[in-house]
């Protein structure tokens, strides 16, 4: 099976929300409604099985501030997990984030392990400068809430581990 990633299109929304639908089912991701999806598609990237035309993978960054991403939605089909596609959709999303300039990416997971690995840490409560934490209260995004660890998403987030990761610069 000869797999691509590519950037997200607004065809693809049905199919990301139909891959993300059984996990958020299992509360392993946030479920979304399609117009969140369809409002945000430029932030997704999609794995596309080339010899079907399935869409087996995605993932998404988020800009939360000037050096500061989230990923969200990295999701694969079952029968794609411990293949190294959600690596090589992780590494894609951060490869993103270094184009962007950014120096800092966060994710809210069950999946510590995964993202280890991959050089998150566990993010400390005091993990965010009091003058940033002022600034992304503004914002209206649960993304930003969660990241803050504020209560209103507490029952949405409630196991999940606040992992962060310093990047390093790209080497080209």
């Amino acid at each position: 099976m000869t797999i691509s990633i590519r950037p997200a299109l607004p065809a693809d929304v049905r199919a990301i929300d139909a891959l993300v639908q059984p996990l958020a089912h299992e509360q392993i991701l946030l479920g979304k409604d399609l117009v969140a999806y369809f409002e945000a598609i430029q932030e997704f990237i999609v794995a596309i099985d080339e010899e079907t035309g399935e869409l087996v993978g995605c993932g998404a960054l988020h800009v939360m501030w000037e050096d500061l991403a989230e990923v969200r939605t990295l999701a694969t089909r079952q029968d794609q997990r411990g293949t190294g596609l959600g690596h090589r959709l992780l590494v894609t999303l951060l490869d993103r984030a270094r184009a962007l300039g950014l120096s800092r990416v966060f994710c809210l997971t069950f999946e510590t392990r995964f993202f280890e690995r991959h050089g998150f840490t566990e993010m400390a409560p005091d993990g965010i400068d009091p003058e940033l934490y002022m600034e992304l209260l503004r914002s209206p995004d649960t993304g930003v809430a969660e990241f803050l660890d504020l209560a209103r998403v507490k029952p949405n987030t409630l196991g999940n581990t606040r992992m962060i990761l310093q990047l390093e610069p790209s080497a080209g």
